[in-house]
């Protein structure tokens, strides 16, 4: 099964990834992982990533479309049977449109596109309200999951944090920014009929259940 997850930040993507690959047997493949891991081993692709971080630049969509295409030969996705749930990846219709020449080479095409949708309000109360434990990264919310003593983690006592990210300015810019580049992907995603919209403000597990229904279905043919 080949998946590609959209949602802004606050959507809830890190954990409907986790119980989509859990339950389908396919690797979580995250940009943002990637970069890190690359960097971290310093290969060829990692350090033509860190010149032009280092520089404040976007790293260029061939990189990127690079880094993925690497990835996807790797032997977990192979065992997999070519099976994969992409998270941060396409995030432009150039990145998209190379997707499908790299699952062309293997003779296969994606399944869906699942995308998270949650109102641009409640996205931002989402995000602001996290908070982070420095120490061992444990994540509140000041509405949603507090913690016992206001402002200090349950399971170390140290005082929580907020991400300079996570603050509400931010938070608009990044969720702004999320919808411009998004809006061409969905739009094209629609055109070959891989869209799935999920309704992002129910419960996690009545989200889980909705995508599960569809997913079942494919896995069945």
């Amino acid at each position: 099964m080949r998946i590609v997850l959209l949602g802004p930040p606050g959507a809830g993507k890190g954990t409907q990834a986790k119980r989509i690959c859990e339950t389908y047997k396919i690797p979580h493949i995250s940009t943002g992982d990637l970069f890190r891991e690359n960097m971290s081993k310093d290969t060829p692709l990692g350090q033509k990533a860190k010149e032009y971080m280092a520089q404040g630049l976007l790293v260029p969509d061939d990189l990127v479309i690079d880094m993925v295409e690497d990835r996807l030969t790797h032997d977990d996705v192979l065992a997999a049977g070519y099976g994969y749930l992409l998270d941060g990846f396409p995030r432009t219709v150039d990145q998209a449109q190379a997707l499908c020449r790299i699952n062309a080479k293997r003779d296969c095409e994606l399944d869906f596109a699942i995308n998270l949708e949650v109102p641009f309000d409640i996205l931002i109360e989402r995000v602001s309200g996290r908070r982070i434990c420095p120490t061992c990264h444990a994540t509140y919310h000041i509405k949603y999951s507090k913690p016992k003593v206001e402002g200090v983690c349950d399971l170390d006592g140290t005082p929580l944090y907020q991400r300079d990210d996570d603050k509400v300015e931010t938070v608009k810019k990044r969720i702004q920014v999320y919808q411009d580049q998004t809006e061409p992907l969905i739009e094209f995603y629609q055109d070959k009929q891989k869209i799935i919209n999920i309704n992002g403000l129910q419960h996690m597990d009545d989200v889980f259940e909705n995508i599960e229904e569809i997913l079942s279905g494919v896995k069945k043919r």
